[in-house]
């Protein structure tokens, strides 16, 4: 069994760092705070030309919830077709209609939009009204795989629920833990959830590195970076299960 890891990359350092400490996959977002945005398309490319391992941008044109208006749906579908254009391997969506329930039929016309790159649905598989249900609309829309923390805060909380929507799936689509996954929880996840795909943000706060700070603007301007070791060891637990 092999098990793959997905890092964040909020920037093209992160991107970077989370490469060189083994990662095999980037979700490529913008605007942590909101939980993930579109990145720009400068921030694509770049990825796409330095990057050798899978990157999937996150295709989501705000922040707050995931139901979306006309206007709305034709930025995602426009952020697709760039996604395409740069020769990224895949993208990760989610929209949901008003009642919890997956917007089946304008999430369908994405994933052939997206084709032939792979497609990811996101945590807003954690705001579904039935995540039974939500499974199979997502498998019948044709989505490679589902982000999920299992309809809790944070993949530890969720663990049972992710555990039994692996079974659910029983491999017609891959489930993906992520939330508040880190080394110090890696094996008791890999252990009670049976999956194979993992998803961090292995998030540090990193430090200005200015000389100079106006103290009038009372202002840390730290940023939020990949912490590259703790990429490794998330990796390196992956691996010695494997062995």
């Amino acid at each position: 069994m092999k098990f793959k890891l997905e890092v964040i990359g909020f920037d093209i350092n992160g991107c970077i760092a989370a490469q060189n400490a083994g990662a095999d996959r980037i979700e490529l977002c913008a605007s942590p705070s909101e939980g993930g945005t579109t990145p720009s398309y400068g921030l694509i490319k770049m990825a796409r030309d330095i990057l050798t391992i899978d990157l999937f941008p996150i295709i989501r044109p705000r922040g707050g919830d995931f139901m979306y208006n006309d206007e709305e749906f034709d930025v995602i579908k426009s952020e697709i077709k760039v996604c395409k254009v740069f020769g990224c391997n895949g993208i990760v969506i989610g929209m949901l209609n008003s009642d919890g329930g997956i917007d089946k039929e304008r999430c369908k016309r994405l994933v052939e939009l997206a084709y032939p790159l792979q497609v990811t649905f996101h945590r807003a598989f954690d705001r579904v009204a039935n995540a039974e249900q939500a499974l199979e609309d997502v498998i019948e829309i044709g989505c490679t795989r589902i982000l999920t923390s299992g309809l809790k805060p944070t993949a530890t909380e969720g663990a049972d629920i992710i555990a039994a929507l692996v079974k659910q799936a029983n491999r017609r689509i891959i489930i993906m833990p992520g939330s508040g996954v880190r080394s110090d929880n890696m094996l008791e996840l890999a252990k009670r959830t049976g999956a194979t795909e993992f998803h961090t943000s292995a998030r540090v706060l990193a430090k200005s590195k200015m000389n100079f700070v106006s103290e009038s603007m009372n202002e840390s301007l730290k940023s939020v970076a990949v912490d590259e070791n703790e990429v490794a060891k998330i990796k390196s637990i992956l691996a010695s299960i494997n062995n």
